[in-house]
């Protein structure tokens, strides 16, 4: 294996640096006289390099020295230059082994140690997991300045045993001059704090957001040898934001340490100074806010009904401006076009925020973006919100609506406007867009109206990160609306300066920064496998109950492939291909005489049980799974499709032939 110029000069001076930290050369020097004492006083012989190599190895020099030597693989280098995989597909089930992270020490860190929880109460009589046993699980994710980390899984319990560390980079290129060590005063001034979000899984793979913390981390900027210790009382969600629901014992710990600390009134000061400052502008803006809604009344009494959102709460219970959850997004590689965007939001899972007892309300929790992603899953304004950031990022003018669908349930979706006017609503739990063309009801009754194909009723706002509208024509409508957002008459704008003031980035500490989106961690050919394997399983077992045996074709299931893979395409591009290929394999596949039955499904989830249980709901389903005949081969395919997040698209097709005896 040949070496690059620049690695094999690298490995030189580790070599060298260790030879020189055990004393190599001295010891040789001491074997060499000692050998030479030896070997070479009866009769003046030649020593060759071979006698002196045997002496080092005698002596056990050359084994101390090759134990000492440890070489650290740089992953992604090997990652590149290993072979490629081979096509069975193999997957390397040993633990991963832990890399060294590369510090640099121009930088300045925080080392955030989680030393374990407590009081996690409504876990107290949470028996002990028995090895190998399947059981609830904690995940810890955090994010900070544009960095992402999430823990190890740990049973859940009273006493939950955390125990990890995440190093996050305070440095910045953007603070300045790149190559200076940040002190502690410009830290001081970084008011992005460390947003932690604890997840619980239960055994079916369901997730349940616990807790939503915001982490002060200054305080370590005070503190003596740059290292303290806080315990951080962690509240629920939603309803029971004023309920503890553990504590987590957190170390903070500044690398490399401070020269010189600060003092805790300093730090005070600068907290008190940040949340009066936050207070000021959260309180004008609700006065401005106030006086807009007035305003708004007096156009038209009726307004008062419309669901014009200004503030939301987020999961903590506290109130924030609905523009505060919008901001442009770059998903960097991971999404390359807002079609793909849409589709990647539609594969997240739909669930409404949990209410306690009775009563069909709905429980309204708008989730900031960490707690959505981390569970990977929430309610439409969630969907809708995350869609808006992304259009936005992807450069198209994106809005997001809030109205009511039929029945009035209120709903939010998101809208375009196109450079031309054309106005595109898409719906972010579907994925799907629609062409919006307003009926004008001036219109003689005999001339043609085009039919909304839409599924929303009315709309009362529209929000983006810098603009509010109220809708103000005379009737709430969609398909009447007219979208000229430049005519006052028609929507009632807010002030672009007071919205930029509390929903700018960093302009209230209250405001948490966007995390950036994560790449999947899920190999989409070994999950499809898995699951394939799973359902042969299933199915074998659920048609030896009914006395039935089972032949699998799997020539018959490697064709369904091609229907996989083209029913995604036209979900993610709207654009059908590939389908005469496959409708002429699948004429070859079944001889004459016999009959082929298809049945193709969407999952957003990857549990096999979960997806055997509703295709046999299904009466096509279950009569391709229990098929009677002569010569009955049976096909099944799963193709699961990857998307950031570890968002996945399931699709999975049942199939048999047979032969008709009719």
């Amino acid at each position: 294996m040949s070496l690059p110029p620049e690695k094999a000069s690298e490995l030189k001076q580790i070599i060298h640096q260790q030879l020189l930290k055990m004393d190599v050369h001295g010891r040789i020097r001491e074997v060499l006289a000692e050998t030479i004492r030896e070997e070479l006083a009866p009769e003046h012989q030649q020593l060759s390099t071979e006698d002196l190599i045997r002496a080092l190895r005698q002596r056990g020099i050359i084994d101390d020295v090759m134990k000492e030597l440890k070489f650290v693989t740089d992953m992604n280098e090997m990652g590149r230059t290993s072979a490629p995989k081979p096509s069975t597909h193999f997957v390397d089930r040993e633990p991963p082994v832990l890399k060294k992270t590369n510090i640099d020490p121009t930088r300045r860190y925080l080392y955030l140690q989680v030393l374990g929880g407590k009081a996690f109460l409504e876990h107290l009589q949470e028996p002990e997991p028995l090895p190998g046993q399947i059981c609830s699980t904690f995940t810890l994710c955090l994010h900070f300045r544009n960095q992402r980390f999430r823990s190890k899984p740990v049973p859940c319990a009273c006493e939950p045993d955390f125990q990890d560390g995440f190093l996050l980079e305070i440095h910045k290129d953007s603070l300045g001059d790149g190559s200076k060590m940040v002190d502690a005063t410009t830290m001081l001034s970084i008011c992005d704090p460390v947003h932690m979000v604890l997840i619980k899984t239960d055994t079916f793979g369901e997730t349940t957001l616990v807790a939503s913390y915001f982490l002060e981390w200054r305080s370590v900027l005070a503190a003596e040898n740059g290292i303290t210790n806080v315990a951080v009382e962690l509240l629920g969600v939603g309803t029971e934001s004023k309920v503890s629901v553990g504590v987590l014992n957190i170390r903070l710990e500044m690398y490399p340490p401070l020269n010189k600390t600060l003092s805790s009134e300093i730090t005070s000061t600068q907290f008190t100074l940040e949340r009066q400052k936050t207070a000021e502008k959260e309180r004008l803006f609700l006065v401005y806010a106030k006086q807009w809604w007035r305003e708004y009344l007096q156009i038209r009494p009726t307004h008062n009904t419309r669901l014009v959102k200004i503030f939301a709460q987020d999961e903590n219970g506290v109130n924030r401006p609905v523009c505060s959850y919008v901001r442009p997004l770059r998903a960097g590689r991971l999404l390359d076009t807002p079609r793909q965007a849409a589709r990647f939001i539609s594969v997240l899972g739909h669930e409404r925020a949990p209410v306690i007892g009775g009563g069909g309300g709905k429980q309204e929790q708008w989730c900031t973006l960490l707690a959505f992603l981390c569970r990977n899953k929430g309610d439409c304004e969630d969907h809708a919100n995350l869609l808006c950031s992304l259009l936005l990022g992807f450069g198209l003018e994106a809005f997001v609506c809030v109205g009511t669908k039929a029945k009035g349930v209120p709903h939010t979706w998101v809208m375009t406007c196109g450079s031309d006017g054309t106005i595109t609503f898409w719906e972010s739990l579907t994925g799907h867009r629609y062409i919006h063309r307003p009926i004008n009801p001036d219109d003689p009754p005999l001339a043609e109206q085009p039919k909304p194909s839409y599924p929303y009723r009315t709309i009362g706002c529209i929000f983006n990160h810098e603009k509010f509208f109220g809708n103000c024509q005379p009737s709430d409508a969609v398909e009447v609306c007219v979208f000229d957002l430049h005519d006052e008459s028609k929507w009632k704008p807010m002030s672009g300066e007071a919205i930029k003031s509390v929903c700018a980035p960093g302009a209230t500490s209250s405001v948490p920064p966007f995390p950036p989106l994560c790449a999947s961690t899920v190999d989409a050919a070994v999950t499809s496998n898995e699951m394939e394997v799973q359902l042969r399983i299933l199915v074998s077992e659920h048609r030896k109950d009914l006395g039935l045996s089972t032949v699998w074709d799997d020539q018959l299931s490697y064709l369904l492939s091609q229907a996989l893979a083209a029913y995604e395409l036209e979900r993610t591009t709207g654009v059908s291909a590939g389908n005469e290929e496959f409708q002429d394999a699948v004429r070859r596949a079944v001889p004459d005489g016999h009959t082929f039955k298809g049945f193709p499904i969407h999952f957003v989830h990857r549990n096999a049980r979960r997806v055997f249980a509703t295709c046999l709901r299904s009466p096509f389903c279950e009569e391709i799974i229990c098929c009677r005949g002569d010569q009955v081969r049976l096909a099944v395919r799963v193709r699961v499709f990857a998307y950031p997040e570890s968002a996945c698209a399931v699709w999975i097709m049942f199939a048999c032939k047979y032969r008709s005896v009719l």
